[in-house]
């Protein structure tokens, strides 16, 4: 079986939940002898791995595009597509909306081509775009419930808008996760890079816009050291880059305990997460976040926004605050700094929740039998 991953920026993935989605997707897709071919966006690998055509058995394709906000993904999805049909792959899977504007380029060119689509997030409530991306943002969704043979949601709420908007069933298969081992002496070693002790900070992972919440986060946690809360002996690590990246710097106003870390990925963010003391995770809407799952994986302690799509993904592992409202973060951020002996326990109930509900194992398992199911249909 011939499997075109469309919609990703690239693998091995930097960051981004779609691209640490499709990284794992398909290299467990590849153990179950799948040829799976993703498409990366041309400058998109470090420099020491331009070139490379294969990852793990995955098959890399490396393709240009017009480089500007809302140009990029679009440009190099058509060029993907195109190129998928020629090599006459078995399944294309669509990931996003943005990109399942062109579901209908391979229906109209190669019928025999059966189309799968996930929806991770509903991008048009991203306040980067303008009125224009966001009309074609919701074309993309309508497009990919109208053309895709099956339509993969992260979550149950998902499922339930896109029967009410557009009368369309889909499948639930969730995110995954998997924490990865690092020695102590590696991890307490990159720490002190970041100028962080471990167990004694916060984390908060994502890509830095203003949906995130970030800045919510960020005040309550300088009233949490300026009023000398419980905690105010912790740091605060924001780990990820984004447009929103220089106003959160500003909100921060270069406070000794709020380290930002940038973009990170392999050891360092290993060592990020399995070195935290609690992870914070404040947005205001999700898909199924990956660094939320990614962190209890790592049985982290989670604090998170009070929103159905973290509560799927946490249930009562977590502890909740009302989203945006600063005032109850930080009530609930002393609060369950004030419980420190109870944090492992809440940590290893978040492991566990993991290792049972978002094991990337079952998730190929579940994403490979509906590619068959697929292919059988006439």
């Amino acid at each position: 079986m011939k499997v075109a991953f469309i919609g990703q920026k690239g693998i091995p993935a930097k960051s981004g939940g779609v691209d640490i989605h499709t990284e794992n997707l398909a290299y467990y897709l590849t153990q179950k002898e799948v040829e799976v071919f993703v498409y990366n966006r041309k400058g998109y690998l470090e420099a020491d791995l331009v070139g490379i055509k294969e990852w793990k058995g995955v098959k890399l394709i490396t393709l240009p595009f017009i480089n500007t906000k809302n140009l990029a993904a679009i440009t190099h999805s058509f060029l993907a597509t195109i190129d998928a049909v020629i090599k006459k792959v078995d399944v294309i899977h669509y990931h996003g909306i943005g990109p399942s504007l062109l579901i209908w380029i391979p229906k109209l060119l190669r019928p025999k081509t059966k189309l799968v689509a996930t929806l991770h997030s509903f991008d048009y409530g991203n306040d980067k775009w303008g009125s224009f991306a966001r009309l074609m943002l919701k074309s993309g969704e309508k497009l990919m419930c109208k053309y895709a043979d099956e339509v993969i949601v992260l979550t149950a709420l998902m499922r339930d808008y896109l029967y009410q908007r557009h009368g369309r069933d889909s499948v639930v298969i969730p995110n995954g996760a998997k924490a990865e081992l690092i020695e102590r002496s590696k991890m307490l070693e990159i720490l002190n890079n970041f100028n962080l002790e471990e167990k004694k900070y916060l984390v908060s992972v994502s890509r830095l816009i203003r949906l995130k919440g970030i800045q919510y986060l960020i005040n309550s946690f300088k009233k949490l050291k300026e009023e000398g809360r419980v905690g105010n002996d912790y740091k605060l690590a924001i780990v990820g880059d984004g447009e929103y990246e220089n106003e959160l710097k500003e909100l921060a106003s270069n406070h000794p305990d709020i380290i930002f870390t940038g973009n990170q990925s392999g050891s360092s963010l290993t060592a990020l997460y399995a070195g935290a003391g609690l992870f914070v995770q404040s947005s205001e809407m999700e898909g199924l976040s990956i660094s939320l799952l990614e962190a209890m994986s790592y049985a982290l302690p989670v604090l998170a926004s009070d929103i159905s799509a973290n509560k799927e993904a946490a249930a009562g592992t977590a502890k909740y605050f009302i989203p945006k409202d600063e005032t109850d973060l930080l009530l609930k951020l002393e609060d369950l700094l004030r419980k420190e002996d109870e944090l492992a326990a809440m940590g290893e109930k978040s492991r566990q929740r993991v290792e049972e509900f978002f094991n990337w194992e079952t998730i190929s398992i579940k994403v490979l039998n509906l590619y068959k199911k697929v292919l059988e249909k006439i």
